[in-house]
């Protein structure tokens, strides 16, 4: 939250918390504004969007029009998906980021920054044809699928899935209390965990075809790295900057 809050203006940010995953908006919206506001931030205040009418409002549209940060709250990522995607108020945000606000989120709020998202899965070391269930995402960060808690909860079988099933080609774990910060075609790990990058665009084989659902993928010549604070990473040639 500190290096957000810094990339978005330090003292000077004007941040935006977007509520739309999680189930208790005002408890969630409260203690952002408690904690952006102990960093320094010059104002932060709450885009509360329970259901699809309220991304049309005109007066959370001005708060994410004027924001210089806008931070995604964690919850459930179809929600985000669902109350905010194709909507006025999706449409500032993009602007927003287009214009150079900085677009940050927590679990959720990682999970859909890609063009395509994981919805949900199982926690399985073995990939299976089951093992992820994917949509549509937010389109922050196309080409790319991110999975979060991803050390802590054993994720990277159906993160394999993910990139099996659908056309993305690099896949990128983020551990908890661990995040990157994307900067043009970059990202900088920050945090105590690690983020695993899994790099499908040299694989030699998948066994997809004629596989039914609960059988299990094979994949070979994947790349795979792990990244701790400090490494940086090239999304457009592949590689881990040492």
């Amino acid at each position: 939250m500190r290096e957000f809050l810094r990339a978005a203006g330090g003292v000077k940010a004007h941040i935006a918390v977007m509520t739309a995953a999680t189930s208790l908006p005002g408890e969630v919206g409260d203690d952002y504004i408690r904690a952006f506001e102990r960093l320094g931030a010059e104002s932060v205040e709450v885009v509360d969007t329970r259901n699809r009418d309220d991304s049309k409002r005109e007066d959370l549209i001005r708060i994410v029009q004027e924001a210089t940060g806008i931070f995604f709250t964690g919850g459930d990522q179809s929600k985000i998906v669902d109350f905010i995607k194709d909507t006025p108020l999706d449409e500032a945000i993009h602007k927003r980021y287009e214009a150079g606000a900085v677009i940050g989120g927590t679990s959720a709020g990682a999970a859909m920054m890609p063009d395509e998202m994981i919805v949900g899965g199982a926690s399985v070391s073995n990939p299976t044809v089951d093992a992820v269930s994917m949509g549509p995402g937010m389109v922050f960060l196309p080409g790319i699928v991110i999975d979060q808690h991803f050390a802590q909860r054993g994720r990277l079988g159906r993160l394999l899935a993910a990139l099996v099933l659908q056309p993305a080609v690099l896949g990128l774990g983020i551990d908890e209390d661990t995040a990157i910060i994307v900067n043009g075609d970059e990202f900088e790990v920050i945090g105590s965990g690690a983020v695993t990058v899994v790099d499908e665009s040299e694989a030699t084989h998948n066994n997809l075809d004629g596989l039914l659902k609960d059988e299990a993928i094979a994949l070979c010549g994947v790349k795979l790295h792990i990244l701790p604070h400090g490494y940086r990473f090239n999304l457009k040639t592949h590689q881990p900057l040492i």
